[in-house]
């Protein structure tokens, strides 16, 4: 499930919000990657899912960012102001695999463009780098697509459908939700603006048709025009406070209905905000409705510097807490 948000037309900052829609917790936790780490994309927590030629790589760049069951990287930021998205798309096909091409785990996929790539342009020639390999995690096929952004304010959605590539690259691409793929979504954004102004309505009036439900296309088409009608802000700071305003208001509460079957609620667990300007990440866990953010640069993010991590639930945590992370094991 899940929603993203780029602002990248205000003055102030590039900024990014987005969504954690599932129906269970997916047991986030914050971490930042020193760079220097040496990393196995063929490993699944304590498990090996591409035993035969597994993407290996060091990474360059330091990292602060969400993970998903302790076995990948949902969302995050690094150092030199690239951010990357992992939302799902349920008819993600990677296509059969090659053993002759290294193989990636999915659940790591931005995690490895986040260590080695300093910009969306140099993340998407890192694509033909490796091979993406699909995994289960708790039950549930890690069928994702990929959004990334830079502190330029460039941004790409990548997916694959029929097991083939698709790449949507310009700056212009700010919102992503699920289903259907990227392109339908803009098609169907295009035919509701040609409603509303079939309809008589001023585009940016309080009488606008706004579709209001939770589904991936209501959710699209409202991002897209409560993000078109952000106003310039005073500061950063209040950038960052309207960029979650558009971003709380594509949420899913909790108990909301979707469709039947496993996804038959998927409340928003978490929503982040990524500051691609200023290195701050900031991070709201819906059951626990604390803001706090932590700055990147407080880090030390030289090789063989501990990787550090903060469970983001505690009832005391509010504000900066880049002095509340503590020295941990490296996830993966």
């Amino acid at each position: 499930m899940c929603t993203r948000i780029l602002w990248n037309t205000n003055r102030h900052a590039v900024l990014t919000g987005r969504t954690m829609d599932w129906p269970e917790s997916t047991e986030p936790v914050l971490t930042v990657f020193p760079r220097g780490l040496a990393r196995d994309g063929g490993a699944l927590g304590n498990s090996t899912v591409v035993a035969d030629n597994p993407l290996l790589w060091t990474s360059r760049l330091g990292s602060i960012v969400t993970t998903v069951y302790g076995a990948g990287t949902a969302d995050g930021l690094n150092e030199a102001g690239l951010a990357a998205h992992m939302l799902y798309l349920d008819t993600t096909d990677v296509g059969p695999r090659d053993p002759a091409r290294p193989g990636l785990q999915i659940a790591l996929w931005i995690q490895y463009l986040l260590d080695l790539a300093p910009t969306v342009d140099e993340a998407l020639a890192l694509l033909d780098t490796f091979q993406l390999v699909p995994v289960e995690m708790h039950g549930f096929r890690a069928t994702v697509h990929v959004a990334l952004e830079d502190a330029s304010g460039d941004s790409a959605i990548i997916e694959y459908i029929g097991g083939r590539r698709r790449v949507h690259h310009d700056r212009g691409h700010t919102i992503m939700t699920n289903e259907p793929a990227y392109e339908e979504q803009l098609r169907l954004l295009r035919e509701q603006v040609r409603i509303v102004r079939a309809l008589g309505h001023d585009q940016a009036g309080s009488e606008v048709p706004v579709p209001g439900n939770v589904n991936a296309v209501d959710r699209f088409q409202r991002a897209a025009y409560f993000g078109a009608l952000l106003p310039e802000p005073a500061d950063d700071r209040q950038a960052v406070a309207a960029i979650l305003a558009v971003t709380r208001n594509a949420s899913v509460p909790f108990g909301a209905p979707y469709r039947e079957g496993r996804f038959r609620t998927y409340n928003t667990e978490y929503r982040t905000v990524c500051d691609l300007t200023g290195r701050r990440y900031f991070f709201e866990l819906t059951t626990g409705p604390n803001l706090l953010w932590a700055e990147l640069d407080r880090f030390d993010l030289s090789p063989g510097a501990p990787v550090m991590t903060l469970r983001p639930d505690g009832v005391d945590l509010v504000g900066d807490v880049s002095d509340r992370f503590t020295s941990s094991p490296a996830p993966f």
